[in-house]
């Protein structure tokens, strides 16, 4: 009976893939820019699933890729920086092993659900967290609806971080451009003068709109970094390794561990896009869309965190862009065009928080139900307003990106899907093996400690920045 649960495991996932609905995206960029093609909105809360069109394995890590890599990369000399060269070069693929690994365990306890659930083709995160709960031990299943509101609570909390890491972004790299242009304004006024360009695509019910600048985004956003690294590699010669920190400690590790969570934080878009794949077994194969994804990723993180860290040590900044010379008219250039592709992606970071928060709220109020989109704009409006309130309170762009991965995305990438792994291996007698206990509970361990000494931290340096 020890080993009944991975058979079972296994035979339900093949059952599944063969009814596996082939355009299930809701809590991605890319999924909503999808639906937007469709003439999907927010106006009867979630979309309907159709049939579409099914990706390939190249589309399928691409878009993944795309989901994982943004302001997060260029924070990765500020993570080598707490963390060390050799330490934050081992540390970084450990991490991603276990990312790899609880991403396994969602995918895992998404499939078992959707064959115990009837009429149910797939599940998205939070749903996959409900119904393995409804259908647990008896003394959990009155928390499934609690632990799917905690996992949307979350993901909205995640969405809104990146939003308002975004205009801190946006702020601190145009305002040395101005400054070296001879305009001497306040961060406060080019952050102010950012919202009303935000606002206005954010305002929008329907995504079909705006979804068109996102391709643009990424180009921009992959050309802010290679001329960054360029800058870095041809600005005289690179200083000695001897000169930087191999290995740090302490405080300093907590706000590595909380950067490199947010880095890696795209647990989010692994059941969509499996499901959305021509082949969706291909994905988390030993050399499939997941792992090829996550090794390309972790490489890259390693490379830019490792040059930025040995190029300006210390120095380094939250984000890289930051660190170039702004005399020189290269350097504006890049980061002009590096804060205009993340400008460019926040109405569609915004589109996946509003995917979140509004269908609940239209349904639990009278008034959303008459006046739907009046009361959406409204609720948009105050998100906005939310986000740049946010991001004019808190001073340090790394301090804000520590603090996001260590508080929830450590929960949504290791804690979340440990206890999945618990709630669907307790069904069965004897599945609960010494081995699985020793494994989750070494990486509840870690996330719980990463949490607690993560979080305290980035607040603890945020306190001192407002001092």
């Amino acid at each position: 009976m020890g080993r009944t649960l991975e058979i079972t495991g296994r035979q339900s996932e093949k059952n599944v893939e063969k009814s596996l609905d082939k355009n299930p995206e809701r809590f991605t960029e890319k999924g909503a820019e999808k639906l937007a093609e469709k003439g999907d909105d927010l106006e009867n809360g979630d979309p309907v699933r159709r049939r579409g069109h099914e990706t390939s394995e190249l589309e399928a890590a691409t878009h993944l890729f795309k989901g994982s890599v943004g302001a997060g990369l260029f924070a990765m000399g500020d993570c080598f920086k707490n963390g060390g060269l050799a330490g934050a070069t081992i540390l970084l693929p450990i991490i991603a092993v276990m990312c790899v690994h609880c991403e396994r365990m969602l995918i895992r306890g998404s499939v078992l659900a959707v064959e115990r659930t009837p009429g149910v083709d797939f599940l998205d995160y939070p749903e996959t967290v409900e119904k393995c709960f409804e259908h647990g031990p008896r003394p959990l299943r009155k928390m499934s609806r609690v632990m799917k509101l905690v996992v949307e609570m979350f993901l909205c909390v995640t969405q809104f971080g990146f939003c308002a890491i975004y205009f801190v972004f946006i702020t601190e790299n145009l305002h040395q451009v101005l400054q070296q242009n001879g305009i001497d304004i306040s961060m406060s006024m080019v952050m102010l003068i950012t919202l009303l360009p935000a606002m206005i695509p954010s305002l929008m019910t329907n995504l079909k709109y705006i979804s068109p600048v996102s391709l643009f985004a990424n180009v921009a956003l992959l050309f802010g970094l290679i001329a960054t690294l360029t800058i870095a590699f041809s600005d005289g010669p690179m200083p000695p390794v001897g000169d930087r920190h191999l290995f740090t400690g302490g405080a300093q590790l907590s706000l590595f561990f909380g950067t490199a969570l947010f880095s890696y934080e795209g647990i989010a878009l692994i059941l969509p896009l499996r499901n959305s794949m021509r082949r969706p077994e291909n994905f988390s194969s030993r050399f499939g869309v997941l792992n090829s994804t996550m090794f390309f990723t972790t490489a890259l993180f390693i490379f830019t965190g490792f040059v930025s860290y040995v190029r300006w040590g210390e120095e380094v900044a939250g984000s890289i862009t930051l660190n170039l010379v702004v005399e020189e008219v290269f350097s504006q250039v890049v980061k002009v065009i590096a804060a205009l592709g993340v400008f460019l992606g926040y109405p569609i970071q915004f589109f996946v928080m509003m995917k979140i928060l509004w269908p609940p709220l239209k349904r639990s109020n009278k008034c959303a139900q008459k006046y739907p989109i009046t009361m959406q704009v409204c609720l948009r409006f105050f998100m906005v307003m939310m986000t740049f309130g946010v991001a004019l309170v808190v001073p340090k762009l790394n301090l804000f990106i520590s603090l996001i991965g260590a508080l929830c995305s450590t929960c949504l990438a290791f804690v979340i899907p440990v206890l999945i792994d618990f709630v669907t291996r307790a069904q069965v007698p004897k599945a609960l093996g010494v081995w699985s206990y020793i494994k989750n509970i070494l990486i509840l361990t870690v996330a719980v400690l990463g949490i607690v000494t993560g979080t305290y931290q980035s607040i603890v340096e945020i306190v001192k920045e407002f001092k």
